[in-house]
């Protein structure tokens, strides 16, 4: 794998420190985790769904933050219930985690519910007014203004 060094952008910007702390971390030999696994759904044109297989995790096991432009998903087991229980095989995972959603701008959550082992969260992208693109109307205002400077020194 080859290392690119990003270090000589660093001296010649202003503000990019998101972009290239997103680079770096891309950019790193550690492994993605794997665990839990989730899908990322577009359920309509500014909808999405995040979902995450917690399977063995009840709803006060589990906790969603959104802060700026991160979302986090955290996991963690109360203590063991029954621990007289002697496991002869243990296939399901219940260890603790932490995933972590880079979103986009203007994508909020919405809502989020716990069926059948799957954490659903919901989100959607609202960009404000102010961003949304717009028409301009061309007005033929400036041409008669001209016109009329125009007939106004004939007439002088």
């Amino acid at each position: 794998m080859r290392h690119f060094d990003l270090s000589p952008l660093y001296r010649s910007t202003v503000g990019f420190d998101r972009l290239f702390s997103l680079l770096d971390q891309a950019s790193s030999n550690d492994a993605a985790p794997t665990y839990p696994p989730y899908n990322i759904e577009r359920t309509a044109e500014n909808a999405y769904r995040i979902t995450i297989a917690v399977a063995g995790f009840g709803e006060s096991d589990l906790s969603i933050e959104s802060k700026e432009n991160a979302l986090t998903v955290k996991g963690e087991k109360a203590g063991q219930e029954n621990e007289k229980r002697e496991v002869l095989h243990q296939g399901i995972a219940a260890r603790a985690f932490e995933r972590r959603f880079q979103l986009a701008d203007y994508v909020q959550v919405t809502g989020a519910s716990l069926e059948n082992g799957l954490l659903h969260i919901d989100l959607v992208r609202e960009i404000p007014e102010a961003k949304k693109p717009r028409q301009i109307p061309i007005g033929a205002g400036s041409a008669k203004v001209i016109e009329a400077k125009v007939e106004a020194a004939k007439a002088a």
